[in-house]
């Protein structure tokens, strides 16, 4: 057989194909002989590269948390504000409305895989040991101009981020838009009392219209 000359460019066809195969169908529906159908390669072309469809969707969830991760930095590097608390409450804003890849319908494959443990488990990691600390570096800038007075800055940062990400999901828990909404509340509540006032009204509305617009809710009861 020859030789694959371009084995990256294959790849990226394919997680390409895929992603777009998921949001369409769905992934529940898309079977891996639909992806190989697609592509028009053959099942060695895909096999070289993935071993199940469950292979597919992990390289395509790690492709869009890097591309989630390139944009945080990017938004950290050009963000300009009068103060830390601003710039902090501007990233978090921006972060959520991400115009690119991470669309409403690739938002729905993922969470097909919310209550998958490793997928949970690989989301807190990633927001305790990486974007906590971070967020923390912001607020420590924060008590240096007087915009933030919390205690325990890197504390502080992996709590909001374990809050934001896991407790605050609807999906993980089976809750209806208005609960939701009442611990995004308290969430900004509880940072305010925490000398860092950054969950803005734009960030609670652009939180919520997230989770709406790729069916996190579930019927209010």
């Amino acid at each position: 057989m020859a030789r694959n000359k371009y084995p990256e460019q294959t790849l990226d066809l394919i997680l390409t194909v895929s992603t777009q195969m998921f949001t369409e169908k769905g992934y529940e529906k898309t079977s891996i002989q639909d992806i190989i159908d697609e592509l028009g390669m053959s099942k060695g072309a895909i096999y070289h590269h993935f071993k199940s469809k469950e292979d597919i969707l992990s390289a395509v969830m790690e492709k869009e948390l890097g591309r989630a991760e390139d944009m945080f930095m990017e938004l950290i590097q050009n963000t300009h504000a009068p103060n830390a608390r601003q710039k902090l409450i501007s990233i978090l804003e921006n972060i959520i409305v991400d115009p690119g890849i991470q669309s409403n319908s690739i938002d729905q494959v993922l969470s097909t895989q919310i209550k998958n443990p490793q997928f949970v488990l690989g989301g807190i990691r990633k927001g305790v040991l990486k974007d906590a600390r971070i967020i923390s570096n912001i607020m420590e800038q924060g008590k240096e101009d007087g915009s933030i007075s919390v205690e325990y800055p890197l504390e502080c940062a992996e709590i909001f981020m374990l809050l934001v990400n896991i407790w605050i999901n609807p999906l993980l828990f089976g809750r209806d838009q208005e609960q939701t909404l009442e611990r995004l509340k308290f969430l900004q509540h509880m940072m305010k009392l925490l000398g860092a006032d950054i969950v803005s009204e734009q960030l609670i509305q652009r939180i919520t219209n997230r989770h709406a617009s790729t069916g996190g809710y579930t019927e209010a009861e």
